[in-house]
């Protein structure tokens, strides 16, 4: 039974394979081990000819034809195929494998593809070539290939309390984390260190946290910073309006329950947990529900929840309501 591409033995790339399987999601994986292999290609043989197919509108007559024949100048091709899935069909598959089984020497076929369905061909390649996983990688991979990246590629180095803001700020998408670490290594200067300082100066917050970010502004009960925040997420960040209403519901629900919990003699621990609240967030909201009377925290609720049905009945403005509701929030939060 043929092995799955993520569960193939990691062989390196050398100038001597002849077919090299690149399937997963993370583009940029795809992308590098492409370059290597071209780099490595060149120093072999020289000057090489790149070609690149679609696999989603080309045949395989094509593609194979290709690897066949001759270069007009260099003496090896690189023949990538992207899409690679879309065209290594059940019809055509026998077609690979007879290539595969004795492949051009004059050329290296890379097949390039998002997802793949393993079989007899992933064998037959392994034995000419081979077959590199790019999948998304988990925080701590990320962290590590951030690490190596940097060091490599930018002559500079990051530290770990620094790599780790970095990829919790950013995620773990390769081509998002290179072009912040090439920003990062000019900033801190030819063979300097990346701290945390430096990646929280340049290195904004993701959407997804700037979203969330407007709980702990609302908090604060300024209305002037409050509105302006949200004008930033509406107009800046382009969120769709029910997304900012689920963010303000949600702070309207966990300061009823904080509220009430307190009211009722609850340890403001207890009711963090029961709330699944955890972390920088629980003290502000703790703090916000000692002054605010229970009976305020629920009317607050109740005017999300209209505001939000309002959203989404298509009753009024979107951002005058959510404009109404921010400053509710504010009112109630600073005492009014």
């Amino acid at each position: 039974m043929a092995k799955r591409a993520s569960e193939a033995v990691d062989k390196p790339l050398t100038a001597a394979c002849r077919v090299v399987l690149l399937c997963g999601k993370e583009y940029f994986l795809r992308t590098l081990y492409t370059q290597r292999l071209r780099d490595l290609l060149a120093k072999e043989f020289g000057e090489i000819d790149a070609l690149n197919f679609d696999g989603s509108n080309c045949s395989a007559a094509d593609v194979l034809d290709e690897c066949r024949s001759f270069g007009l100048i260099a003496q090896h091709k690189l023949v990538a195929v992207d899409n690679a899935a879309d065209l290594v069909k059940e019809e055509v598959r026998t077609m690979f494998e007879n290539y595969c089984k004795s492949p051009s020497e004059g050329a290296t076929l890379v097949l390039r593809s998002d997802t793949w369905r393993p079989g007899n061909l992933d064998k037959i390649i392994e034995s000419v070539g081979v077959i590199k996983a790019c999948e998304p990688l988990s925080d701590s991979m990320a962290m590590g290939w951030a690490q190596k990246r940097v060091a490599e590629r930018y002559d500079a180095k990051i530290d770990g309390s620094a790599v780790q803001l970095l990829i919790s700020r950013i995620g773990t998408d390769l081509s998002k984390i290179d072009t912040e670490l090439a920003k990062l290594a000019v900033a801190a200067g030819a063979g300097a260190t990346i701290s945390p300082q430096l990646v929280s100066q340049f290195v904004g917050v993701s959407r997804e946290e700037e979203i969330w970010g407007i709980q702990r502004t609302l908090l604060g009960g300024n209305a002037e910073e409050s509105l302006q925040h949200l004008r930033y997420i509406l107009d800046v960040s382009r969120e769709p309006p029910v997304r900012v209403m689920w963010a303000l519901s949600d702070l309207a629900r966990k300061l009823h329950g904080f509220c009430r919990g307190m009211k009722n003699g609850h340890n403001p621990e207890a009711v963090a947990r029961s709330l699944k609240v955890w972390g920088p967030a629980k003290d502000p909201l703790i703090n916000a529900a000692r002054r605010l009377p229970p009976s305020r925290a629920l009317r607050l609720f109740e005017t999300c929840v209209e505001a939000d049905l309002r959203q989404k009945s298509s009753l009024g403005d979107q951002d005058r309501t959510l404009e109404r509701v921010v400053v509710e929030f504010s009112d109630a939060l600073s005492g009014r």
